[in-house]
């Protein structure tokens, strides 16, 4: 992290469980302040499915076909058109959510309020516990320097805790708890053929990470995941990878010790600018050829204001 030090409360090299569940309490879910609003949410609460029947959601009115309820049946279009119309409604079910979050070492950079690791804890901890809130299982896989730590879905708060507690421990240089399974370095595409393997069509699945190391295994997971459930993934970037710095010496801290850094010239600056962005466009273009929603977070954000839809697509450059 380029100093200066963040002075927010949140942030930081690393943070804490207190802080990610005082974060998690005074951000409340989207749409939380209208309670007109439904509860089928793209983040919290039950879903819409797939699966036509009689549940509370209307989805659309049809010509009646055999095997329909007859309750469904629309008397006052049946009467206008003289064929019989039947109200066709969409089941609300719940479903598990699940998370991978990135917080490996090439996470744990930064040059304003946070490292992209405490970033995508922070997003984490709220997209989980926003779920949990609603009544849904949540589950997840952490990423850390040297393990992948898997957490099965629960959907108490209480049980809750200690995938928050797994999330600020990742944050903690070599502090990363070691999982019975992990021998080795886990990858982000190692790390997405577990999350592939463990989770059951349906699922809704976020992806919090700066997809850095995002290679041809992870793709093929993605797309495996993006077939049978909601994927949306959370680019985390901080703003030196989309923009470099103006010539000159920087200090650069990662959280226990610092060095002096040069950035000088103008062709390199740009190359390595129009390298970060081509990356992401490139991401861009896969997730939308595969359905699969993009949000943006930069580390400098309050993760609960990105999170919200109306903030949620990655568009051109930021």
């Amino acid at each position: 992290m380029i100093e200066d030090q963040p002075t927010s409360p949140s942030g930081g090299a690393s943070t804490t469980a207190a802080a990610l569940v005082e974060l998690c309490r005074r951000t409340p879910p989207p749409g939380h302040d209208d309670p007109r609003r439904g509860s089928t949410h793209a983040l919290t609460g039950p879903y819409l499915s797939s699966f036509r029947g009689g549940g509370i959601e209307f989805d659309e009115l049809r010509a009646y076909q055999p095997g329909d309820d007859v309750r469904s049946i629309d008397w006052r279009v049946t009467a206008r058109t003289g064929r019989p119309h039947s109200r066709v409604f969409r089941e609300d079910h719940e479903q598990p959510v699940w998370l991978l979050a990135d917080l490996g070492p090439a996470m744990r950079f930064g040059t304003r309020r946070a490292f992209k690791s405490v970033a995508a804890a922070e997003a984490s901890a709220l997209l989980s516990w926003w779920s949990v809130e609603s009544g849904d299982r949540v589950g997840g896989f952490v990423l850390g320097e040297d393990s992948c730590v898997a957490h099965p879905p629960r959907g108490q708060q209480a049980r809750h805790w200690a995938f928050l507690q797994a999330l600020a421990k990742a944050t903690e240089p070599g502090e990363a708890e070691v999982d019975d399974e992990d021998t080795a370095t886990v990858s982000l595409n190692t790390a997405l053929g577990r999350l592939a393997t463990a989770v059951n069509p349906g699922s809704r699945v976020f992806i919090i990470s700066d997809f850095d190391g995002l290679g041809p295994a992870g793709r093929r997971h993605l797309i495996q995941l993006a077939r049978w459930c909601d994927v949306r993934c959370v680019l985390v970037y901080d703003v030196l990878e989309a923009h470099a710095p103006p010539n000159g010496e920087y200090r650069i801290h990662d959280g226990s010790g610092s060095q002096a850094v040069t950035v000088g010239g103008r062709r390199p600056r740009k190359d390595y600018e129009d390298l970060f962005h081509e990356r992401i466009e490139e991401l861009r273009q896969f997730c939308q050829t595969h359905r699969i929603e993009l949000m943006a977070l930069r580390t400098d954000e309050n993760p609960g204001d990105v999170l919200s839809p109306s903030r949620s697509k990655v568009g051109g450059r930021s």
